[in-house]
């Protein structure tokens, strides 16, 4: 039964959706998840039959360091041959991951396996990878830039190679040319000149009529790409064991990959660590040749002289000063030695011609510091060769370590100064002592005199060869020590099964898609919906609530989840189909509606009193005002209620469509061209005890034809003669119609649209009911759909024992 509210706090009215509301619409909206489940699902199959599986292999690779973490066997080496300085210091394992991922090292692999260029043939879903055992071709590229893109296809067919599609850098070029090759020939094309030979897999039985797609892509391109497959990572920070991962849809071409990247990090480190050793090794050599040349000399003059002069060995009375002299000229030799490496040293370091080339390793000079020194200069320098073969000398890195080995030369001149400074004090004392102990042999031939001076130089010569020589092995030695720093703990390999695309998770994925897309959608539509939904948005109203009426007809159709998928989301805003739809004895879920309407329309006239006018007006046109005046007024008929209803609405006249809009009605009456207002009823068929009195000719003045005094007497004839009068009236907020019929009347219907009434505008209608506009309002909810039954009367036992497929004879009813 209806109840009067007194709240009236509507801006406050809850908003919010429940999460059993949503469930409640998903749940309503089924065929929205098995559409969106099917799409979605599909697009997840085309995309794993499209999509080339992709296979993973990792490698383990251990990085060796010398001191403390070195193995036994190793660090014993290491410590037999640490003075001669031969193996270098600890290796730093990051350092060397940065050096396996360097652009340098990934630009030789690509070379040297040609993976710049890709072999493709078509498959059932998609192109497969041809490479290895599976490719019955090479292409060699004789023209193109190292950064230029360029494809084709090649058709084996009879032994021959028909070339046509060509591309080069994204664009077209030899519309419609085939070039046939022949194996292992030069042929000019439109992207080059190029040469397609056989692989040793090459079988003409079993690549016959065969077409394969040929890819070239710049290096700088394909490096980026291998970048992106491959993944390099220490496998514990405290470890030395670096795990590298390569992604590519070719297991083979994944193995290859990974073994050559190791063999060439492993030659470019042995190159780098024995570049010094080289640089040496040229240089004791050269002085070898120069040392021996002068060394012979001195031995043919000693030889030449003793035999043209007959000279015996140095006298027994002078070999105590002879002693003496030696030992000076033995220490001065020494001094020679060491003053001869360090201005040679300098003078190769002010030498312009060797600016960019190392510094003698293992020179001789007894100083540690300036040992020291050069180490660092040599160490320098390589970097920064290794810098300028990779970029240029103009690079910023470049001129800045340029600029340090310019002060680094500067500091090993000034040391080297002082070094030569301080050995030509020593042997200027030591020679002091020599020519003291000379003079005391004053009375030896001067053929012995000479003698001694030639024999000096001999010694001098020998020594300086001897220290070479074994110099040279030192160095020699250093390069047949220099292994490989790596061990490869585990070789290339992996699962058959491919890593990507993952199956299951992409199925899954979709699965959750579908659901997961028609539940937002329905969410957003609803927050985004601002009309009226259903009885939960009125609940707040002041106006006493007469029941609510669900869609029905071709505005319940205009709903199908289908025609909503589609975008045709909007309610239409016509009326509700002009059909009667209370019948007698009927059971279905829109008889007992209006059944409840009617109900409560009587008990809402209380004992002793009677609304016996009732006007039937909305907010906005398509309310389907008319449709519920007309049943309404038929429900009443079938309980034995004499029932008049006229249609005011002469504008738009649609209650007089229910009997076939006779040409005569109340306008004809309200403006005296027909004397008597009986004779314009009209009786519906099936329904005599209901009288519709229609429009008539359109008036083109409705407001002025309702203030004739005819009006108030045929609405006195019409209580004396009827039980019940329903006027159809315009909607208020259109027209002032309905202003000047309310004063005739004893109820008022307002009719508010679902999914056509903005929420916003129901503090307006209930200010209608404060402010007592309209005699007796209430309010009647017409269109509820069962999407939103949490709003409209399932919830509140209408359809207590009928559902929507127990419509009876309208069963399109929503």
């Amino acid at each position: 039964m209806p109840t009067v509210r007194t709240n009236t706090n509507l801006p406050h009215r809850e908003e919010y959706l429940r999460l059993q509301d949503l469930l409640a619409i998903c749940i309503d909206k089924w065929k929205w998840f098995v559409l969106s489940l099917l799409f979605f699902t599909g697009l997840a199959v085309v995309y794993l039959l499209t999509t080339p599986p992709v296979y993973t292999r990792t490698t383990s690779l251990l990085i060796k360091e010398g001191g403390k973490n070195a193995t036994t066997s190793f660090s014993s080496v290491v410590n037999a041959f640490a003075e001669m300085g031969i193996f270098s210091a600890n290796v730093n394992v990051s350092n060397e991951l940065a050096a396996i991922q360097s652009p340098d090292v990934l630009l030789e692999v690509i070379r040297r396996l040609n993976l710049d260029i890709d072999y493709k043939t078509d498959g059932k879903y998609h192109q497969e990878t041809l490479y290895g055992r599976t490719l019955p071709l090479k292409v060699t590229f004789k023209d193109l830039a190292y950064n230029d893109f360029s494809a084709f296809e090649i058709l084996v067919k009879n032994g021959k190679f028909y070339l046509s599609d060509f591309e080069l850098n994204d664009e077209t070029v030899g519309v419609d040319s085939t070039i046939v090759a022949s194996a292992s020939k030069e042929v000019n094309t439109p992207i080059g000149k190029l040469i397609v030979s056989r692989s040793p897999y090459f079988k003409d039985t079993a690549f016959e009529e065969m077409v394969i797609h040929v890819e070239r892509t710049g290096l700088l391109a394909t490096i980026t790409s291998c970048v992106d497959k491959m993944i390099a990572e220490l496998k514990d920070e405290r470890g030395t064991i670096i795990d590298i991962a390569y992604k590519d849809v070719n297991i083979q071409r994944a193995e290859e990959f990974l073994n050559t990247l190791i063999s060439v990090y492993n030659e470019n480190w042995v190159k780098d660590k024995n570049q010094i050793a080289v640089s040496t090794s040229q240089f004791i050599n050269e002085r070898l040749e120069v040392i021996e040349a002068e060394l012979g000399n001195v031995d043919s003059n000693i030889s030449s002289y003793k035999s043209a002069n007959l000279i015996p060995d140095v006298e027994a009375s002078s070999q105590m000063y002879m002693n003496t002299a030696n030992e000076a000229n033995i220490q001065i030799t020494e001094l020679n030695n060491q003053l001869y490496m360090a201005r040679y040293i300098r003078d190769h370091i002010n030498n312009k011609n060797s600016k960019d080339q190392l510094l003698p390793a293992n020179s001789g000079i007894n100083s540690a510091a300036i040992e020291k020194q050069i180490n660092d200069y040599n160490e320098k320098m390589l970097q920064r060769n290794s810098l300028v073969a990779n970029s240029s000398e103009e690079n910023p890195l470049a001129i800045d370590m340029d600029k340090n080995l310019d002060e680094m030369r500067v500091s090993i001149v000034k040391s080297i100064d002082t070094q030569v400074g301080t050995l030509s004090t020593q042997i200027r004392g030591l020679r002091g002592i020599e020519g003291a102990s000379t003079s005391r042999l004053s009375s030896n031939p001067k053929q012995a005199k000479y003698l001694l001076s030639v024999e000096r130089q001999q010694k001098v010569k020998e020594s300086l060869y001897l220290y070479l020589l074994q110099k040279r092995e030192e160095n020699e030695l250093s390069q047949a020590f220099t292994a490989y720093n790596t061990r490869v703990v585990t070789a290339p390999t992996g699962e058959m099964k491919p890593t990507s695309p993952k199956n299951k998770r992409i199925l899954l994925a979709a699965i959750l898609m579908g659901l997961l897309v028609p539940v937002i959608a329905i969410y957003i539509r609803e927050k985004m919906n601002t009309k009226v939904r259903g009885r939960k948005d009125i609940e707040g109203l002041a106006i006493p609530f007469v029941g609510e009426i669900p869609l029905y007809g071709p505005s319940a159709a205009q709903n199908h989840p289908l025609k909503k998928l589609l975008g045709m989301l909007k309610r239409s805003d016509n009326t509700q189909s002009l059909s009667i739809v209370v019948k007698p004895h009927s059971r279905n879920i829109i008889n007992e509606a209006f059944r409840v309407v009617r109900t409560n329309m009587e008990f809402m006239a209380g004992s002793g009193q009677e609304n016996k006018v009732i006007m039937v007006t909305s907010m906005n046109p398509g309310s389907g005002k008319t449709f519920l005046t007309m049943n309404t007024a038929i429900s009443f008929a079938i309980k034995e209620k004499k029932v008049a209803v006229v249609d005011f609405d002469m504008r738009r006249a649609s209650l007089s469509g229910y009997v076939n809009f006779p040409k005569t009605g109340v306008s004809d009456y309200l403006n005296g061209k027909l004397p008597d207002w009986h004779q314009a009823k009209v009786s519906p068929e099936d329904y005599e005890n209901v009288a519709v009195i229609p429009v008539g000719t359109i008036p083109p003045n409705p407001t002025e034809l309702l203030s004739s005094n005819r009006l108030q007497q045929m609405i006195e004839d019409l209580r004396k003669e009827y039980d019940l009068v329903f006027l159809d009236c315009p909607p208020v907020e259109i027209v002032a119609d309905t202003t000047v019929l309310s004063k005739y009347v004893d109820m008022t219907l307002f009719i508010v649209r679902a999914g056509l009434l903005e929420r916003e505008m129901l503090p307006i209608v209930e200010d209608y009911y404060n402010k007592k506009k309209f005699k007796n309002m209430s309010v009647i909810l017409n269109g509820t759909d069962t999407a939103f039954n949490r709003y409209g009367y399932h919830r509140y036992g209408y359809g207590y024992g009928y559902s929507v497929s127990s419509y009876g004879g309208y069963a399109k009813n929503d």
